[in-house]
């Protein structure tokens, strides 16, 4: 069984994880590997619970080797003031945007925060909400399925805003599509235009049917959360 951690062995898991470290600061720092890179901060994070360490190695590597999960952790980083960094959303959205462009396993939920940020206009330069570019990468990450962003979609359709006119057929479209992937309030909001006749034609049959999804889908998410909470 050569080669297995006796994770009961104190002295044998802390050797095991000093390996770790010296075999990602190898790969870091002496080949030169973006991906090992990303691997020491997430030791450094997660087993070290040594942030600011973790910070640089994010910084750098996203900085010099545009590594598209060390952009979009470093980005969080800054929405935070986490690892010795400043709150600057400014500086978040500039590291999300490397990730959503770059591509990558956390790109999307990058392209996703970009739209946060330009939406809620605190990131932008002037200040102000920039719907349309919101809009833009919402787009983006909804394509992908991220559903976060389809039903932030159907609001801005449904609610308007500068750059983007009020569309009710298009609110009805990303609703009904963050309905079919899960969404409870998305379901909510595609019955009660049904039922009204809010930009669609009336129909109660399925206004009836998205209105039981929408409680079918509160009723899984609250067992959901019942089943983990402990100590009761």
């Amino acid at each position: 069984m050569a080669g297995l951690i006796n994770f009961e062995d104190e002295e044998e898991v802390k050797e095991y994880l000093e390996n770790m470290s010296v075999e990602f600061s190898f790969q870091c720092y002496k080949e030169k590997d973006p991906d090992g890179c990303h691997r020491l901060a997430d030791y450094l994070e997660g087993v070290k619970r040594n942030f600011d360490e973790a910070a640089k190695v994010l910084k750098e590597n996203c900085e010099k080797n545009q590594h598209s999960e060390s952009c979009y952790k470093l980005g969080i980083y800054y929405v935070t003031g986490k690892g010795g960094l400043p709150a600057d959303l400014k500086a978040a959205y500039s590291c999300f945007l490397k990730s959503c462009e770059k591509g990558g396993k956390k790109s999307i939920e990058a392209c996703h925060n970009i739209g946060l940020l330009a939406h809620d206009g605190q990131a932008n330069y002037n200040e102000k909400s920039n719907a349309s570019l919101a809009r833009d990468y919402y787009s983006k990450a909804c394509d992908a399925g991220f559903v976060p962003s389809c039903f932030n979609l159907s609001t801005i359709y449904l609610q308007g805003a500068s750059g983007v006119p009020k569309d009710m057929s298009r609110a009805l479209e990303y609703s009904l599509k963050a309905c079919d992937l899960g969404h409870t309030w998305a379901c909510a909001n595609a019955s009660r235009m049904y039922k009204l006749g809010d930009g669609v034609e009336k129909n109660e049959a399925k206004a009836e049917a998205l209105k039981n999804k929408a409680m079918s889908l509160h009723k899984e998410q609250q067992m959901g959360s019942t089943s983990l909470t402990f100590g009761e």
